[in-house]
């Protein structure tokens, strides 16, 4: 079966996964990649270029916490972790997308 990849993700759906990822830990962005890529069984690819300006754009909204450290290979790179605020949107967009997804398939199977 061919598997068709669509690299452009919604902003929405972007914040979405992103929160979802670091929920589960402090990442760094290509740790955040990594996790979202494996959790979509490899339906979803983020680039860095969506990534990183995300990340930027949600550790500014406060949904984020951005502090530097030292990755297992010994190189600096910013680790983002879940704000209690950004705890609040993620539940807050989990619920927003399962109404969003009930809604585009019951007009998918509407006959």
């Amino acid at each position: 079966m061919t598997r068709t990849h669509d690299p452009a993700l919604p902003q929405a759906a972007l914040e979405l996964v992103i929160l979802r990822a670091v929920a589960a830990g402090p990442l760094h962005g290509y740790g955040i990649a990594l996790r979202i890529h494996e959790a979509s069984n490899d339906l979803l690819r983020v680039e860095e270029g969506s990534l990183y300006p995300a990340l930027h754009r949600l550790e500014q909204a406060g949904l984020l916490r951005g502090a530097w450290d030292t990755t297992d290979t010994n190189r600096r790179a910013r680790y983002y972790s879940l704000s209690a605020r950004g705890r609040r949107r993620l539940a807050e967009q989990k619920e927003n997308w399962a109404r969003l997804t009930e809604g585009v398939a019951r007009v998918l199977s509407y006959a």
